[in-house]
């Protein structure tokens, strides 16, 4: 297994990836994420449109801060011009690497062209990534599913067609844009882009154990495994795979404390960074995602909804150490 690779001019010193996901991997998590040993991390998705037309709310998902480099800056859109020149307008931002979303599979997006809609579309993907690497030095990648429906993953034709077009690697989920999240990754077709493409490959898709990142690596053949859901609410899950690839040995799943000052940290963070009233509104999910698993976390999380301040996040945490839960 290789235990490093390269994108473009950009060295990323392991194989662990963060994959991107809306409303989760802003910038606090993805600097609890870095710290835990997550090598390359990536942003929420961030619309061209909106860089175009001063979106108030995208600057936020334009941060990036340097202790979380290397950073792979996703990008969304679908007319190859608007991309090309306000990837042209962001470049000097601090990130490393550029990555074009065509894997999104979310209605309002995928309605307007963008994202996973991509994928019906491999001359218009091509034109895409041709227009934003013209316009730009930094390293391009691409994130795509294995196609749009079952009978249409004609996913090695378009691989190769994004290679030739400029992008220097290629994310690849196994799942088709009609399977949302549901089923079972096909890693098979994560292994044949791999064959057939000279840059390095991430694979994505039931990565949530140890095991199963080594499984993905062996095989695949892939450069990188990016781990999304598997780490909402675990960003220990980096550390536990380096553990496990250096000893083969499982570290102890963290214990309530160690979650309580995890959260605690996250809600600082979110709290500073957003706002208060925004930030620990946020956390709410998190702390759902943090404690599941525990004894009476359901009636943990039936309050969580109730926090409005980070007094009040204490406060539940406070109760939830005293409850003394232990993992099932």
């Amino acid at each position: 297994m290789t235990m490093s690779f390269k994108i473009g001019n950009v060295n990323i010193n392991g194989t662990l990836v963060l994959g991107p996901m809306a409303g989760v991997t802003d910038l606090p998590y993805r600097l609890l994420c870095k710290e835990m040993g997550a090598d390359l991390i990536y942003t929420e998705m961030v619309s061209a449109k909106g860089i175009y037309y001063n979106n108030k709310n995208t600057g936020l998902l334009l941060e990036v801060e340097e202790k979380e480099r290397p950073v792979a800056l996703q990008f969304f859109g679908a007319d190859p011009d608007i991309m090309g020149s306000m990837a042209a307008k962001i470049e000097e931002r601090n990130f490393d690497i550029l990555d074009i979303n065509m894997g999104c599979p979310v209605p309002k997006v995928v309605n307007n062209g963008e994202g996973s809609a991509l994928l019906k579309n491999h001359q218009l993907a091509g034109k895409i990534v041709s227009s934003v690497t013209k316009a730009i030095e930094k390293p391009v990648t691409v994130k795509i599913r294995i196609g749009f429906g079952e009978k249409d993953c004609k996913i090695v034709d378009l691989a190769k067609r994004l290679e030739d077009s400029g992008a220097k690697a290629i994310g690849v989920h196994g799942r088709t844009r009609e399977q949302y999240y549901s089923g079972k990754a096909d890693w098979d077709s994560i292994a044949a882009v791999k064959e057939a493409v000279s840059v390095p490959v991430i694979g994505n898709g039931d990565v949530v154990t140890p095991e199963d990142a080594k499984a993905m690596l062996e095989h695949t053949g892939c450069d990188g495994v990016m781990i999304a859901r598997g780490a909402r609410g675990n960003p220990w899950i980096f550390q536990q795979i380096k553990h496990y690839f250096k000893t083969g040995e499982h570290l102890q799943r963290p214990d309530g404390k160690q979650v309580v000052d995890m959260i605690l940290r996250h809600g600082k963070l979110q709290a500073e960074f957003k706002g208060e009233y925004v930030g620990i509104r946020e956390m709410r999910k998190h702390v759902a995602w943090y404690t599941s698993g525990y004894k009476n976390s359901a009636k943990l999380r039936s309050k969580v909804n109730e926090i409005e301040t980070y007094e009040d996040l204490q406060v539940l945490m406070k109760a939830f150490l005293d409850m003394q839960m232990e993992w099932d």
